[in-house]
C-alpha cells in the first residue's frame, strides 16, 4: 500500500489561509495527503459555527481526511490558554501520529503560531521515517514574548531548547520572511539550509466599484484585529485628519480579540469617520480595496515584527494600490525602496498624521505612480506559480539534506 504525505497546520478551512490553496493544488496534482488540523477558532477564539469542539473528528477537503482535534476556546485573550493550546496541539497530535505515523512517509507542517505543532512529527521521526518540511510563518522564541510570556532565565532556556530540537531533526526548513534564517540558525549553532520561501496573495483578483465605501478619500485596514495590529495609534492619528479632512474616511475590515476596545475608543473620544465594517468574506476584499484610496499595514514596534512580511501586504500588492506601511524592518523597506507609498514610525502618532495627510495632497498622477509599482513588485518577488513549483520540487522531490 502506498504511503501518504501529512499536512499538519493549526489553521485550514474554512480559515482562511493559503494553505487551502496548496492543498487543493497537491490534490488536484493527484498527491495522496491527509491533514491534521485543530478545530477551526480564528478569528474569533471559539470554535466556527457548524463545527463541533470535540477532542478527535474526521471530516473532507476535496476528497481527502481531515482530522480535526480539540481547541481550548478563549486563547486569543489570555497568555495562559493561549500557552495551554499549544501543550494541547502537542499532546493530541502525538497520539494522533503515535498510531496513525505509519501510514505516511512525508510531512508538511505550516507553522503560523506554535511551533509546538511540529513536535510530535519531530519526536517520532526516528519510528516511523517520515521526512519532514517545516515551512516557518512565525519566529520562536521571539513570537511567544511579543504575545505576552514573560522572558525569564528558565523560560528561555526551556524555549530556546524546544526550537533547536524541532528544526534540528527537520529535513528542510523553509521561511515566509528572509530575516528569520539568521535567528534560526544561531539557536542551531551548527547551520542548516534554509530556504526563503515567500506567501503568495490569498486573494489574487481584481475588484469592481460596488459602492461598498463613502465617498471620498479611503485608507482601508483589512484582517484580524488583536493587539499586534497597532491600530490604538493609527486612530488616535486619524482625529486631527477627520476633522481637517471632512472627506477623509478610515475604513477597519475584520475581527478579532481587541475590535470592541477600538470601536470604544473611537466613540469616547469622538473620532469621527472611522467606518468599523466587521468581518467579510473573502471573495469580496476586491471590491473593497478596489474602492480604498490607499491600503494601510501596521504592527506594534518590537523586534520580531522587525524582520516579517504580514500576509496581507501580499493581498495588498494585488489590489494595485499605493500602500501606507506603520511598522519598522522590512516591510517598511520594500515600501520605500520600491516607491510603493509612504512609511511612519509605528509608535509615534505625530508621525503617523503626517503620513495621512501627505496621501490626502497626492495628485492622482503621484497615486497611480504608486499602484503601478505595486503590480511590479508582486510579478518580481511575489510570483504565485514561481513558489509552488518551489515547494513542489522540496517536498515531493525530497531535496532535504
Amino acid at each position: 500500500m502506498a504511503k501518504k504525505a501529512l499536512i499538519i497546520t493549526e489553521v485550514f478551512y474554512p480559515e482562511d489561509f493559503i494553505i487551502n490553496d496548496l492543498v487543493k493544488d497537491w490534490l488536484a496534482d493527484g498527491n495522496e495527503l491527509e491533514i491534521l488540523t485543530r478545530n477551526p477558532s480564528y478569528p474569533f477564539g471559539k470554535v466556527l459555527k457548524g463545527y463541533k469542539n470535540k477532542i478527535y473528528c474526521k471530516g473532507e477537503f476535496h476528497g481527502s481526511k481531515v482530522h480535526r482535534i480539540l481547541v481550548i476556546p478563549g486563547y486569543q485573550k489570555s497568555v495562559l490558554k493561549k500557552i495551554l493550546n499549544y501543550i494541547n496541539y502537542a499532546f493530541l497530535s502525538f497520539w494522533f501520529l503515535l498510531f496513525k505515523g505509519k501510514q505516511y512517509n512525508k510531512i508538511f507542517i505550516y507553522q503560523t503560531g506554535p511551533l509546538t505543532n511540529a513536535f510530535s512529527a519531530v519526536l517520532l521521526k526516528s519510528i516511523y521515517k517520515f521526512k519532514i518540511t517545516i515551512w516557518s510563518q512565525d519566529l520562536w522564541p521571539e513570537t511567544i514574548y511579543a504575545y505576552g510570556l514573560k522572558q525569564t532565565k528558565l523560560t528561555h532556556f526551556f524555549l530556546t531548547q524546544l526550537v533547536r530540537f524541532i528544526y534540528k531533526r527537520c529535513d528542510n526548513i523553509l521561511i515566509s520572511c528572509k530575516g528569520f534564517e539568521s535567528k534560526i540558525n544561531k539557536l542551531l549553532r551548527k547551520p542548516k539550509t534554509i530556504t526563503w520561501v515567500p506567501n503568495w496573495a490569498i486573494i489574487n483578483k481584481k475588484g469592481t466599484n460596488k459602492n461598498l465605501l463613502n465617498k471620498g478619500f479611503n485608507f482601508t485596514f483589512a484582517g484580524n484585529i488583536g493587539k499586534v495590529q497597532n491600530l490604538e495609534n493609527i486612530i488616535r492619528a486619524f482625529k486631527k485628519i477627520s476633522s481637517h479632512h471632512p472627506n477623509a474616511y478610515l475604513n477597519i475590515i475584520g475581527d478579532g480579540s481587541n475590535l470592541i476596545e477600538l470601536m470604544r475608543l473611537s466613540k469616547t473620544e469622538k473620532i469621527k469617520n472611522i467606518n468599523f465594517t466587521g468581518r467579510k468574506p473573502l471573495v469580496e476584499m476586491p471590491d473593497y480595496f478596489e474602492e480604498s484610496d490607499v491600503l494601510l499595514i501596521s504592527l506594534v514596534d518590537t523586534p520580531l515584527y522587525e524582520i516579517m512580511i504580514p500576509s496581507k501586504f501580499q493581498t495588498y500588492l494585488t489590489a494595485n494600490k499605493p500602500i501606507y506601511s506603520v511598522m519598522k524592518g522590512e516591510v517598511e523597506e520594500l515600501v520605500s525602496q520600491n516607491k510603493l507609498g509612504y512609511t511612519a514610525h509605528p509608535s509615534q502618532i505625530s508621525e503617523i498624521e503626517k503620513g495621512f495627510t501627505a496621501f490626502i495632497n497626492l495628485s492622482e498622477d503621484a497615486l497611480s505612480s504608486f499602484s503601478k509599482n505595486a503590480q511590479q513588485l508582486l510579478d518580481n518577488n511575489f510570483n504565485e506559480d514561481k513558489i509552488k513549483k518551489k515547494l513542489n520540487l522540496i517536498f515531493w522531490n525530497e531535496t532535504g539534506e
